[in-house]
């Protein structure tokens, strides 16, 4: 694998020598330094260091938003995008934060000490991916988002994370990524017989102190 197969990434660690990593993606529009800055609000215990990446999605003409060049892990078609899908989009990201990951496993950690997370349409990748990567992770974040291509759900999903504790948080005033989709995901993964811990805010789309705290206490259990 090259360097110029991986995404750019922004990078922190907590402290040295870091033993656990959390992959953590942003939501359209955005980059990789939107969620940089709360890496010090999560107060991780100096016993657990670990090495937050922020990697930036490409840019790409996003149909909804009038074909605007941004940052974006796939397309959007239009609003209820349950009807149609950037599948070939979606696989692409897919295959990018795989790829991230065995980055991560060829710098010494190892992949049950790695979380994926995510925002939004990160939140999307990170569920979409999470279920389907081969490698067993210590967990997912999946923040104010859905799990896209939920059909195919059933029949791509691979058993190596199905004990993989997922943390899947939304807003109960979000007007972006409405609430019955979130619920959607929550209720496919756990049909599917994941590990899921559900958690509503008084939010729109956005992230609260509260929720922040909870992410911190859901990382030290699934990274200590």
């Amino acid at each position: 694998m090259s360097q110029d197969d991986l995404l750019e990434c922004l990078e922190t660690e907590t402290e040295p020598n870091p033993t656990a990593c959390v992959i953590w993606l942003h939501g359209l529009g955005a980059d990789g330094g939107d969620f940089y800055p709360i890496v010090p609000e999560l107060r991780l215990p100096a016993s657990m260091p670990t090495r937050f990446v922020f990697p930036n999605a490409m840019v790409q003409p996003v149909t909804i938003n009038g074909g605007m060049h941004m940052r974006a892990w796939y397309d959007i078609f239009v609003p209820n995008i349950v009807p149609r899908e950037d599948d070939a989009g979606i696989r692409r990201s897919e295959a990018a934060v795989n790829r991230l990951i065995e980055r991560e496993i060829a710098r010494g950690i190892p992949s049950s000490k790695i979380v994926l997370a995510g925002f939004s349409q990160g939140c999307a990748i990170t569920l979409h991916t999470g279920i389907r990567t081969k490698h067993k992770l210590a967990g997912f974040m999946g923040l104010s988002g859905y799990l896209p291509i939920l059909a195919a759900a059933d029949r791509e999903h691979n058993d190596v994370n199905e004990q993989t504790p997922i943390f899947l948080a939304h807003g109960l005033f979000d007007p972006v990524v409405t609430i019955d989709r979130a619920q959607a995901a929550q209720q496919k993964l756990t049909q599917l017989g994941y590990q899921v811990q559900w958690q509503t805010y008084p939010m729109p789309h956005s992230v609260c102190p509260q929720e922040i705290h909870d992410i911190s206490v859901f990382l030290q259990k699934v990274l200590a």
